[in-house]
C-alpha cells in the first residue's frame, strides 16, 4: 500500500531540520503600529512599499494577536510562548532609576532556545524585561548580543543621552536618531553571522511615543497634510509641531530600513535561506500628539493601546520566505504572540518546551502538515482597573473592572458579524457568557505579583 502524498509530504517536513540548514530569522517587532498602519493592511495616508514585500513575496495573517496591549508583558509573551495568564511578567512594572521589573532566571527563552540550537542570537531596540544587570537583562537570557534601550522609559525619545551596548552604559550627545544606531548595529549582526544561523530579534521602537524622526522624512508629509501644521504634540523633548507629518514620517523611515535589510540579505546570498516576520507590540496610542483616528490606525477595529477590544490587541503578521513560503499568501488562521516561540523551534529543527501555550504556525507557514488551532486565546491587563479577554471561534468576551468590584459583566462579541464590538450580545446568549467565565479562570495561573481581584 502507498503512502498518501499529504503523509509523505508531512513527513518531509518533519525531517527537514534533520538534513537541511535551518534558516535565519529576522523577527521586527513595530511599537505601538495599529493593524492598519501598513498600506498592506490598508492604510492610504502613506505607503510602505517596502514592507508590503514581505506580505506580496510571502504571507500575511489577519486574524493575529499581540501578546498584551502595552510593551513588557507584549515582550515577554514572546520571549516565553505563554501568554499573560501564565507569563512571568504581565504588565509595565517600572523600577528605578533605570529598567522594568525583570523576568526571573528560571526563565526559559526563545533566544535560549535558539542558542542551544546553535543559533547566534542578537536583539535590537527596546527590551523592557529587566534593568541592567538584573537577572532579567538580554545577556542573561539567551542573547549574545544585545544593542538598544534597555529601559522603556529611556524609549519616549529618539535622541537619548545613553543606550546600552550589551551590559554597558554608551553615553550619547542627545542629537543622535538612535533609531538609526539601532538598524545598523542590526545589519552589522547580519553581516557577522551570515556564516551561521542567526536569531535577529530587532524591537524597533517606531513609531512609539515621541513623535521624532529626521526632518528629510517629515518635510514631504508637511505639504502633503498642510492643515495640521499648527498642531503640537509633546511626550518626551521637544514639542513637535504636525504630528501627522511626523507619524507618516517615521512610518516611511521603518519601511526604509526594512528595505536596507532585504537588501542587505540578497546582497549576502540569504534570501532564501532567511525568515523575515514583522508584527506589532499592540494596537496605537494617542498619547504625545498620535492621531490614529486621522490616520485610520485600526481600520474597523475598536479601541486602542491599552484596550482588550480589538483595536488594542489585533496587530499585523507578515512572514517572507523566498522558496518556502506562498508568495502573495493569505491567512485567516487564529494565531497570537505566543505562538512565535514553538514556530521558531519547529522551523530551527528544535524541540520547543512543554507547556507552552502557543502552538507552532509551519504547517500554514510552509502549507505542509497538519495545522493545529487553538481552542482559544486569552489575555489579562493589570492597568486601569483591570481587565480579561478571551477569543474562542468567532466569539470575543471581555470584562473590565476586574481588579475594581466583584463579577463585573462580561460583554459578548460576535466578531464574523461585529468586527467593530458594537453589539453585546451577551443578554441574548448566556450559554456563551458561561463559557467565557469558565475560560477566565482555566487560563489565569496565580502570581505574586499580578494578582487579580480577591487572590491572597
Amino acid at each position: 500500500m502507498k503512502t498518501p502524498p499529504a503523509a509523505l509530504a508531512a513527513l518531509a517536513f518533519s525531517l527537514a531540520p534533520l538534513s537541511a540548514a535551518p534558516p535565519n530569522i529576522v523577527y521586527i517587532l513595530m511599537d505601538d503600529a495599529g493593524y492598519a498602519d501598513l498600506s498592506c493592511y490598508g492604510q492610504t495616508k502613506f505607503t510602505t512599499p517596502n514592507i508590503d514585500r514581505l506580505a506580496t513575496e510571502g504571507m500575511k495573517f489577519t486574524q493575529h494577536y499581540a501578546g498584551s496591549t502595552v510593551c513588557a508583558p507584549t515582550r515577554s509573551v514572546l520571549m516565553t510562548g505563554l501568554h499573560t495568564g501564565h507569563t512571568p511578567v504581565r504588565g509595565n512594572r517600572e523600577v528605578k532609576p533605570v529598567g522594568q521589573a525583570p523576568i526571573p532566571s528560571s526563565t526559559y527563552t526563545i533566544a535560549e532556545a535558539l542558542k542551544e540550537g546553535g543559533y547566534a542570537t542578537g536583539a535590537f531596540g527596546k527590551w523592557g524585561l529587566g534593568f541592567p544587570g538584573s537577572e532579567g537583562a538580554p545577556e542573561n537570557q539567551g542573547f549574545d548580543r544585545f544593542y538598544g534601550y534597555n529601559c522603556q522609559r529611556n524609549a519616549h525619545t529618539y535622541y537619548p543621552k545613553w543606550l546600552f551596548d550589551d551590559a554597558e552604559k554608551v553615553e550619547l550627545d542627545g542629537e543622535t536618531y538612535a533609531h538609526d544606531l539601532i538598524m545598523d548595529q542590526a545589519l552589522e549582526f547580519v553581516r557577522t553571522h551570515r556564516e551561521r544561523p542567526f536569531f535577529c530579534f530587532l524591537p524597533v521602537t517606531i513609531p512609539h511615543a515621541s513623535l521624532h524622526v529626521p526632518e528629510e522624512y517629515a518635510a514631504p508629509f508637511r505639504a502633503k497634510f498642510p492643515e495640521h501644521e499648527d498642531k503640537v504634540g509633546k511626550y518626551a523633548g521637544p514639542n513637535i509641531k504636525n504630528p501627522a507629518a511626523m507619524f507618516a514620517g517615521m512610518m516611511t523611515k521603518l519601511d526604509a530600513d526594512v528595505g536596507r535589510l532585504l537588501a542587505l540579505l540578497d546582497e549576502l546570498g540569504l534570501d532564501d535561506r532567511t525568515l523575515v516576520l514583522l508584527s506589532s507590540d499592540n494596537g496605537p496610542h494617542r498619547e504625545g500628539g498620535h492621531m490614529p483616528g486621522f490616520f485610520d490606525s485600526n481600520g474597523p477595529l475598536k479601541g486602542h493601546k491599552r484596550d482588550l477590544y480589538e483595536g488594542g490587541i489585533r496587530v499585523p503578521l507578515l512572514a517572507r520566505w523566498p522558496g518556502k513560503i506562498a508568495a502573495g499568501a493569505t491567512s485567516d488562521l487564529l494565531s497570537a504572540h505566543w505562538d512565535i516561540f514553538p514556530t521558531l523551534c519547529e522551523l530551527a529543527g528544535k524541540a520547543a518546551p512543554d507547556g507552552l501555550d502557543g502552538i507552532s504556525l509551519a504547517p500554514t507557514l510552509l502549507g505542509v502538515g497538519e495545522q493545529r488551532e487553538h481552542s482559544h486565546l486569552y489575555w489579562e491587563f493589570h492597568e486601569r482597573g483591570g481587565a480579561r479577554a478571551v477569543r474562542f471561534g468567532n466569539w470575543k468576551a471581555v470584562q473590565n473592572g476586574i481588579k475594581q468590584r466583584d463579577d463585573p459583566p462580561v460583554e459578548l462579541y460576535d466578531l464574523a458579524a461585529d468586527l467593530g464590538e458594537e453589539r453585546d450580545l451577551a443578554a441574548q446568549r448566556p450559554e456563551l457568557v458561561r463559557r467565557a467565565r469558565a475560560l477566565f479562570e482555566s487560563s489565569h495561573s496565580p502570581s505574586e505579583i499580578w494578582k487579580l481581584r480577591g487572590e491572597n
